[in-house]
């Protein structure tokens, strides 16, 4: 190096190689950091068993098929590459999550080995047939996850069946219930219809509820009815349809009265009788049978006596032959 030699003189060469020593030393600090060792670093892995360790080979997912009330049955591989044992926690996610159970729920793998662990998913007979997912997730002991997706496909018929319960009118409001009676999930639509006395009061056409019901549960809802009457005796029909062919019914009945002081009792009787015959003869303008008047009776015969006049009194006073 003869600018350093030029540089130190006689010991140029020596001051060069401290130098350059020290310029190393320096350049290899600021390096990141090698590595950890592979015992210690995230290199294990969790996938289902089978197929080939990588690769397309290798199966993306575990899939299962069956029918409710059944036990299906697969295998995940844990492979551990690192020189020191790895230890590892399962457990179910998602959907499917709850109806899986593993052989051991905490595996402890050799270095270098990978371990096979069967586990099962046992469907419950009220499984509601079609595709559902879940996961497998393994946890290792310092937080790292892995997760498999498990992919189910349920067998069976798919029913379809909604009722509509516990129909109450109170003021604005009408309150009802909903009750998903199959084994899939309902995605319901609503019509209100209301009548009164002397005609439909309320008339909404079918429209979708903002909500999906899952096959065995229940939801109670309820109907805003702002403009309801003040005085008046209604029935209110709510009818409820999904996909499927589901469809359910339902009728409840209430009457309207202001409220009055004690005074206005008898007019507020005399109401509700008019709102009372109102409704009774509206039922029978729509088809209930009604009773037949009686036949007019025929008249009774005219009798005439021999000399052509009419008697006042038939009968007895009216003589065909001569008195003795």
């Amino acid at each position: 190096m003869p600018v350093l030699s030029g540089l130190y003189g006689p010991y140029g060469r020596g001051a060069a190689a401290v130098l350059t020593t020290a310029l190393v030393a320096l350049l290899l600090a600021l390096l990141p950091a090698p590595a950890a060792a592979a015992e210690e670093g995230p290199g294990w892995t969790v996938r289902p068993a089978g197929g080939g360790s990588a690769g397309r080979d290798a199966r993306p997912y575990a899939y299962l098929e069956g029918v409710p009330d059944s036990v299906l049955q697969d295998r995940i591989s844990v492979t551990n590459p690192a020189r020191a044992p790895l230890t590892v926690r399962l457990r179910g996610d998602g959907r499917a999550g709850p109806w899986l159970r593993f052989a051991e729920e905490t595996v402890t793998v050799p270095a270098r080995t990978r371990a096979d662990v069967p586990f099962a998913l046992a469907l419950p007979g009220n499984a509601t047939p079609g595709d559902l997912a879940g996961e497998i997730v393994a946890t290792a002991g310092g937080g790292a996850e892995r997760r498999v997706p498990v992919r189910v496909r349920v067998g069976g018929p798919a029913l379809a069946a909604l009722t509509v319960e516990d129909v109450e009118v109170s003021g604005g409001t009408v309150r009802y219930a909903l009750v998903n009676r199959g084994n899939t999930p309902l995605r319901p639509r609503l019509a209100v219809r209301a009548e009164g006395v002397f005609g439909a009061l309320l008339d909404r056409p079918e429209r979708p509820l903002p909500l999906e019901l899952a096959p065995g549960h229940r939801v109670e809802l309820t109907e805003p009815w702002p403009d309801a009457p003040a005085l008046d005796s209604v029935t209110v029909r709510l009818r409820v349809t999904a996909e499927g062919g589901a469809r359910g019914e339902a009728v409840a009945s209430a009457a309207y009265v202001p409220v009055a002081p004690v005074a206005g009792g008898g007019l507020l009787l005399g109401a509700l009788a008019v709102l009372g015959t109102g409704a009774y003869r509206r039922r029978r303008t729509r088809g209930e049978p009604q009773a037949s008047a009686p036949p007019p009776a025929a008249p009774a015969p005219a009798v005439v006596a021999e000399d052509g006049r009419s008697p006042r009194h038939p009968g007895p006073l009216a003589r065909t032959g001569a008195e003795s």
